[in-house]
């Protein structure tokens, strides 16, 4: 055989052959670094320190209204009803919270998911494992949601137990006038909380969008916060009603239709649709930024 015929895998190892290269694996789904990032955002002081804050207004709540003996005014009837059922503890919680608190610990998780990274030098690192990038947007996406449903939840929680103390249970009073029992009050509840956590995971989408322009988690927090406010505060001007239906938070309160027998679909189904188009539309801004960025920290 000649050499021009010799094929390369006829070669010795001293034949000065090229090896083959090797490729690293990239796994799609990686189960180690999601909990990895759970445990950064759970394991952070000021993370608990926010989640205080959060679950201490269900107690403030619920302390306040059993020493003045009076449910008093506010929202759907829920501190009206509060003494009549202590779950409305946790209604009138959620209520009170979602205008500011809970956007404000979402905008400072979402804010933090990018930009965090850089400024602390470490996003640089996380590309280099290897990372795809869009597995990692991927997964800070899913902490935040994860986070938006756990503020949610532990609010809810708070203020049921403490409402169940001071007050206790039994049958639920919908704000259609219809009674059921305190099982399927919870189940109501659960709906109520799950809805809350979608509307916050479309305002985290915004937020890590906004994470993906700078390297100061700080601002992305503020810009994301001041959307939230803008939206909201755009929502109560009468004269832009044209505009209202395609705002982040017009749909935020819709909650209370879950609170009626039958459960109402009027606002919560475009609540669901909208909540959703802003997911598609800022993840999909945050990919294209964030996939040709210049990762320098």
């Amino acid at each position: 055989m000649s050499v021009a015929e010799a094929r390369p895998g006829d070669a010795g190892p001293a034949s000065g052959t090229r090896p083959r290269p090797t490729s690293t694996p990239r796994r799609a789904v990686s189960p180690r670094f999601f909990g990895s990032e759970l445990l950064l955002l759970f394991g952070r002081r000021r993370n608990w320190a926010g989640l205080a804050v959060l679950a201490a207004v269900p107690l403030i709540i619920a302390v306040a209204t059993k020493v003045t003996d009076s449910g008093g005014d506010g929202g759907p009837n829920f501190f009206g009803s509060i003494t009549s059922n202590g779950l409305f503890v946790a209604l009138a919680a959620l209520f009170v919270e979602l205008p500011l608190f809970l956007p404000l610990a979402v905008s400072a998780i979402s804010g933090d998911s990018i930009a965090g990274e850089a400024n602390q030098g470490t996003l640089r690192g996380l590309l280099a494992v290897p990372v795809r990038r869009s597995r990692l947007l991927a997964v800070k996406y899913a902490g935040i949601v994860v986070f938006a449903l756990a503020s949610t939840l532990l609010v809810a929680v708070v203020g049921a137990v403490a409402g169940l103390a001071l007050f206790g249970g039994g049958p639920l009073l919908l704000l259609s006038g219809v009674e059921i029992g305190f099982g399927a009050g919870l189940w109501r509840l659960l709906l109520v909380c799950l809805y809350i956590a979608f509307c916050l995971a479309s305002l985290g989408a915004v937020g890590l969008f906004v994470s993906t322009l700078t390297e100061q988690p700080i601002g992305a927090t503020i810009a994301t916060m001041i959307v939230a406010i803008t939206s909201q505060i755009l929502n109560n001007i009468p004269q832009l009603d044209w505009l209202h239906p395609y705002l982040l938070s017009h749909y935020w309160q819709a909650f209370g239709d879950l609170l009626r027998s039958p459960i109402s679909a009027e606002s919560i189904a475009p609540g669901l649709w909208l909540g959703t188009g802003y997911i598609l539309v800022f993840l999909a801004a945050a990919w294209a930024r964030f996939a040709g960025r210049d990762v320098t920290s």
